[in-house]
């Protein structure tokens, strides 16, 4: 994120530093195994919000892209395919190491977890889509199709299977642990904060992705210009 500048920076690593210093001072949830790793959950959840975030985008470019054939659509949509499988990543992996702290197991095939490992391989066939198709205009049709196509059913998955009456009888997941006093009220800030500043780096690495993606697609586009000290030298011809 070179093109941010200083303050940019600064703004980032500060919201991550207050992110993690509420994180580490909420409370142990006591009704859980490990009391003080639930914490896992302030980082889950936002990852599970913007995972769904940007797999909607994707879906919303694309329309655009089909609509309209524009780069500029393209390189939207490729940002935010990539950003909505890094996000799913880290809500799985964020997820498994909470299965097994708190269950005894990384992997339980509980419906939620079970449930997203589906919708994590959805995402992850859009973005494989992509890379399988050389021409670019063709990969972004492909991609912007797929990314409209798979909206519906990650919705399902993420929204309505969970909440189905059987499937929250026999799940693990704690679904409203925070509202069944499970979890401390504080919880609630944990996972605000951590949101907001997770939303920061999730906007900062769009805009830097589209941007890398317009100048690699645009052989006019001037380099950027280098982040060090350039000292000039004299150079004397040979006598």
């Amino acid at each position: 994120m070179t093109r941010w500048g200083r303050t940019g920076h600064a703004v980032l690593w500060a919201a991550a530093a207050v992110a993690t210093l509420v994180t580490v001072l909420l409370p142990d949830a006591k009704a859980f195994r490990e009391p003080a790793l639930a914490k896992i959950v302030a980082t889950h959840l936002p990852c599970a919000v913007l995972t769904t975030v940007f797999v909607v985008l994707s879906a919303v470019v694309g329309i655009r892209y089909l609509v309209s054939r524009s780069p500029a659509a393209a390189h939207r949509l490729s940002a935010s395919t990539d950003l909505g499988l890094i996000f799913a990543g880290l809500t799985m992996a964020t997820g498994i190491l909470f299965s097994q702290v708190q269950w005894g197991a990384w992997w339980q095939w509980d419906a939620r977890q079970t449930s997203f490992l589906v919708v994590l391989m959805l995402i992850a066939a859009g973005v494989s889509l992509r890379w399988a198709i050389h021409d670019p205009a063709q990969r972004a049709a492909a991609g912007s199709a797929y990314a409209v196509a798979s909206l519906l059913p990650v919705l399902f998955l993420v929204f309505v299977l969970p909440r189905l009456p059987q499937v929250q009888a026999a799940s693990f997941h704690p679904s409203r642990t925070v509202e069944t006093g499970g979890f401390d009220g504080s919880y609630w800030t944990g996972i605000l904060v951590m949101a907001g500043t997770l939303s920061l780096w999730a906007r900062a690495a769009y805009s830097e992705r589209i941007k890398s993606l317009t100048h690699a697609d645009d052989p006019t586009s001037p380099d950027p210009a280098p982040s060090g000290v350039v000292v000039p030298l004299d150079v004397h011809p040979e006598q």
